[in-house]
């Protein structure tokens, strides 16, 4: 392994810290919560609602607050070495409340305030290693490996919050879980920052203002093409994940087993594809790659439409792996080039408001899928309490595993065809930025913008 090869890595095992507690914590708290702890789920209800409209404010603010920094050791680095060990203690108590079962106003009230805790400390940190990344490497080659190598190990992350929490918890207990998980987490997101390197010539740069800066992200021409989209291929992630333990158990009448070896097709088999998609993009450009999944993810959902059973389910979720793969390289790279556009325009970088918006965006995506998967259940005819679900209701299973997502992605194709960043306008994008670069470097002690152009 070369000394380049080592630094990729480690900084990439950032992935795996932000994949294990952000997985676990989506996957398993509320579980943990209503079922174990007895807390009513009206009460986590009340929390997760207000718990949305603080992930609506923090992360433009943290994004903003991370992008005006100024310090010896950098703008982003700081954040990471000092919220990190805060972040991880926050989601090792998650797991530790000192109530006993039933005591729901307490429990209440402990959830509420460390969930608080751990968001803002995982925004903090995963938003400012996340900025990174388009600084680091500016090139359209190493974005793609290095997405991919993010997202391999991401996944595995997501696989091992998934998979392993109720695992442990039997064999041990929650606090035990939280706790070793918390350790994980703490340990691969330090390890990345001997991977991490931020360039000096940002290390003064004061930033726009946050109106402005607010004002020049939504009128982005480029990024609203790619937020939107992105928003919009979040979504299918979520509904697909949210969906799959229904579809699962009362169309293809698969059992426990073989719901979590569903899921886990999907992503083991998207961490090949990952590295495949690294050599698509870096051959064909990040517009026709992302044009090309979008349209392969969504013809290998059709099928959900008429699956019979499990192997039907396994043999989709095998080629629809492909496609998720592709998606989620995809996504970062294309910010990538958004963030340097911007810097073209405004003369800074501002990685953190875009990378923080971008965060708000995928929430919203998130809501959206709680929305629309509630609504379709309840006129479908869904009962809970019914062994064998009437067959409207599992029509219904069958439009949100196919139709919904289908339609989200062909949106996301209408308004992803006006994304301008490619062939000569993102050489020219890249041109300039090369020039921005020469003269960061002959005139290192200029910490002003370089080419300033609020009104283009």
């Amino acid at each position: 392994m070369t000394k380049s090869t080592f630094k990729d890595f480690m900084y990439s095992l950032g992935s795996f810290s932000a994949g294990l507690l952000g997985q676990t914590v989506s996957t398993v708290a509320i579980y943990f919560y209503v079922d174990i702890m007895k807390v009513p789920a009206k009460m986590i209800s009340l929390v997760m609602f207000f718990y949305g409209i603080w992930n609506a404010i923090n992360d433009p603010l943290f994004g903003q607050i991370s992008d005006t920094t100024v310090t010896r050791w950098g703008r982003r680095i700081p954040y990471v070495a000092l919220f990190t060990l805060p972040m991880c203690v926050a989601f090792a108590l998650l797991w530790m409340p000192p109530y006993p079962a039933g005591a729901e106003k307490a429990l209440f009230w402990w959830y509420f305030v460390v969930m608080f805790l751990f968001d803002g400390f995982f925004t903090i940190v995963v938003l400012n290693w996340t900025a990174l990344f388009p600084e680091m490497y500016p090139d359209l080659e190493d974005r793609a490996r290095i997405s991919a190598l993010r997202q391999v190990l991401g996944i595995i992350g997501m696989i091992f919050g998934v998979a392993l929490p109720f695992v442990i918890a039997d064999k041990f207990s929650w606090k035990f879980m939280g706790i070793l998980f918390g350790i994980m987490g703490l340990v691969t997101m330090y390890a990345s920052l001997l991977g991490s390197k931020e360039k000096p010539e940002f290390f003064k740069q004061q930033g726009l203002p946050f109106k402005d800066a607010l004002r020049e992200t939504f009128v982005n021409k480029s990024f609203l093409t790619y937020v939107i989209p992105g928003m919009l291929v979040q979504y299918t992630f979520v509904a697909l994940l949210a969906v799959v333990p229904f579809y699962a158990e009362y169309v293809l009448k698969a059992n426990e087993l073989q719901k979590t070896l569903f899921l886990g097709v999907l992503f083991v088999m998207a961490i090949p594809f990952s590295l495949v998609w690294s050599k698509i993009i870096s051959k064909i450009g990040a517009k026709k790659s992302f044009t090309y999944a979008c349209v392969f993810f969504s013809v290998c959902l059709l099928p959900f439409l008429v699956a019979q059973n499990y192997i039907h389910g396994i043999v989709i979720a095998v080629f629809l792996s492909f496609g998720l793969a592709g998606l989620l390289v995809l996504l970062d790279v294309l910010i990538a080039d958004v963030v340097d556009e911007d810097e073209v325009k405004t003369g800074f970088r501002r990685e953190g408001m875009y990378f923080g918006v971008n965060g708000f965006m995928i929430r919203l995506g998130v809501s959206m899928n709680a929305i629309i998967m509630g609504w379709i259940l309840n006129v479908s005819g869904y009962n809970p309490h019914l062994e064998v679900q009437p067959d409207s209701a599992l029509w219904g299973m069958r439009v949100l595993m196919a139709v919904v997502p289908i339609a989200a992605m062909v949106l996301s194709l209408a308004i992803f065809r006006h994304y301008p960043l490619e062939g000569e306008n993102l050489a020219q994008v890249r041109e300039k930025l090369n020039e921005i670069r020469k003269k960061q470097v002959d005139q290192p002690n200029d910490s002003s913008p370089v080419t300033p152009n609020l009104d283009s």
